[in-house]
């Protein structure tokens, strides 16, 4: 079994129950949320040994995070609980009147958090040594470099190591919020050093410039692989020697989008490491992010394994047909048409 390592930060998340205004609310839900550790939740269930590698505060809300990855498969022996600084903190902020059209929002409290402190300290602690040891991926993302300088050099160890046959990938996760006053272009450094990018081209224009295809690549000219994620529409391989794979996305009922990106990164990956073909690999993708659409928080459950190896053998003609409602795919007939 394919082994994976997902470094980042997770933190609590706190939601306003039944979808009242913050300054109102007498409850607030509590989970979880982090981008490195969905894609960590979503390799697990699709088969792999994941694990997360991470800094938490040694308080409550550290311990559910631990909790709850532990309860979804993930390993956590890499993760260190710091003594004395606190986990990460975010409120999701629902959308309200007069414009509920324009989404929920988000509040963060992560400045000083125990994940900002993570550094080449980090990799040296024994268990997460022997992690990277025998990892087949390592998966990163932009949101680590924007935490502070320790991150931002944790990340260019581990980018610039030889690779000793693993892979290294790399979500560009934009986020305003955290690059606001910082220079992006360290984005587009250290996307270079990775594997595989993978970007939503809603994203490509804040944190490079651009959603032209072969602007990227110029950009990016070194991975073997950038995936734009291009939201509802396809997701699209472009490989360095200059050919692409295109797959469409799939109709779905979408019920919330949260988490559908890392749900995408988790199908696509898995099938990387399992030795899919790229258009496979992006299929796995999809699947995997309707599976989120459709539900409401950051996961939604995969289909049993003869009916999701149904769907990722489908004809193109059945694939464009296929609609996804919750907990539901309904794939069209193979036609019998010569």
């Amino acid at each position: 079994m394919p082994t994976a390592v997902c470094i980042g930060e997770t933190m609590a998340m706190l939601t306003p129950v039944n979808g009242v205004p913050l300054h109102r609310a007498e409850e607030l839900h509590c989970s979880i949320g982090g981008a490195e550790s969905n894609v960590a939740m979503g390799l697990a269930a699709m088969g792999l040994d994941a694990h997360w590698v991470g800094r938490v505060g040694r308080d409550g809300f550290g311990s559910r995070i631990i909790d709850d990855l532990r309860g979804h498969g993930v390993g956590v022996t890499g993760v260190e609980v710091d003594p004395a600084l606190p986990t990460g903190l975010y409120i999701k902020v629902p959308a309200q009147e007069p414009d509920p059209d324009a989404g929920s929002s988000v509040l963060y409290y992560r400045q000083g958090s125990a994940a900002s402190a993570m550094g080449p300290a980090t990799l040296a602690a024994p268990a997460v040594a022997e992690l990277i040891g025998k990892a087949g991926l390592i998966h990163l993302s932009g949101i680590t470099a924007a935490l502070s300088e320790d991150c931002r050099t944790l990340l260019e160890i581990l980018l610039k190591a030889p690779r000793s046959g693993r892979l290294i990938t790399f979500d560009v996760n934009w986020r305003h919020a955290l690059w606001e006053g910082q220079d992006p272009s360290i984005l587009q450094r250290l996307a270079n050093l990775a594997d595989i990018v993978l970007v939503g081209k809603d994203e490509a224009e804040h944190a490079f410039g651009t959603t032209d295809e072969a602007e990227l690549r110029a950009l990016m000219p070194d991975p073997a692989v950038v995936v734009i994620k291009n939201e509802a529409i396809s997701a699209i391989a472009l490989h360095r020697d200059g050919t692409r794979d295109e797959v469409p996305a799939l109709s779905v009922d979408v019920v919330e989008p949260v988490g559908a990106g890392d749900s995408f990164a988790a199908g696509y990956l898995s099938g990387v490491l399992f030795g899919l073909d790229q258009k496979a690999s992006l299929r796995r993708g999809h699947v995997a992010a309707a599976c989120t659409l459709t539900v409401h928080g950051d996961r939604g459950p995969l289909p049993e394994t003869a009916e999701l190896t149904g769907i990722l053998a489908c004809s193109d003609e059945q694939w464009t047909g296929i609609r996804v409602s919750t907990g539901r795919f309904d794939v069209p007939e193979k036609s019998t048409t010569p």
